[in-house]
């Protein structure tokens, strides 16, 4: 066990949990409830919650009190973030979301083995540390972030190991979009088969 501290998942690093819209892929514009898990083994340069790395300095929560606030909201989609979820395990607190009816959407760079049950995986992989396992074949959408012309090779790379009914996206880098957004929609317009994400919640200003 990784961590013996959590008890096998029966206690995570809560971050933080929120009541939103979500702003990014797929489900853009769709009420969730987001869990966010702190610790992550990759470390974006660019990543807009680099406090979340340290999972030190999140006491663990019992997965009961995440899941007792999870449900008394009026929609029914979890969204597990991070950090990166996938270093828990997360099969405990996936059940008793099940056992209330809840939708699971897992968003994770597939940098660990994948646990846990999901009605929707958002694959996002980072080259500082591929994706392992069959998680690609897993993946309902593909989210590739484009820092520079070079996440192009890197987007298509993925796009050949996901399954035939994943979803494509692009999404710019937040603090470069401006830059980088032009060249995402002139790739899109010749290469139809990928679709553009935006952080919709960024320029809405909600969590």
């Amino acid at each position: 066990m990784k961590f013996p501290i959590l008890k096998d998942g029966a206690l995570l690093p809560l971050v933080e949990s929120f009541y939103t819209i979500q702003g990014e892929g797929y489900n853009t514009g769709q009420a969730a409830f987001f869990i966010r898990l702190g610790g992550c083994d990759v470390g974006c340069s660019w990543c807009d919650a680099k406090e979340t790395w340290n999972p030190s300095i999140y006491p663990p929560v019992e997965i009961e009190k995440i899941v007792d606030e999870a449900v008394s909201y009026s929609a029914k989609s979890i969204v597990l973030t991070g950090g990166e979820p996938l270093n828990y395990p997360l099969d405990k607190l996936c059940t008793l979301l099940k056992e209330r009816n809840m939708e699971i959407f897992l968003e994770t760079s597939g940098s660990s083995l994948l646990s846990g049950q999901f009605d929707w995986i958002c694959l996002s992989p980072k080259k500082k540390k591929p994706p392992v396992g069959n998680i690609h074949m897993l993946a309902s959408e593909l989210k590739i972030i484009v820092e520079n012309d070079n996440d192009f090779e890197w987007a298509e790379k993925n796009r050949k190991l996901v399954n035939p009914e994943c979803k494509l996206y692009l999404q710019p880098e937040w603090s470069k979009s401006i830059t980088i957004l032009p060249k995402i929609v002139e790739y899109v317009k010749n290469n139809p088969i990928w679709r553009i994400s935006l952080q919709t919640h960024k320029y809405i200003n909600i969590p």
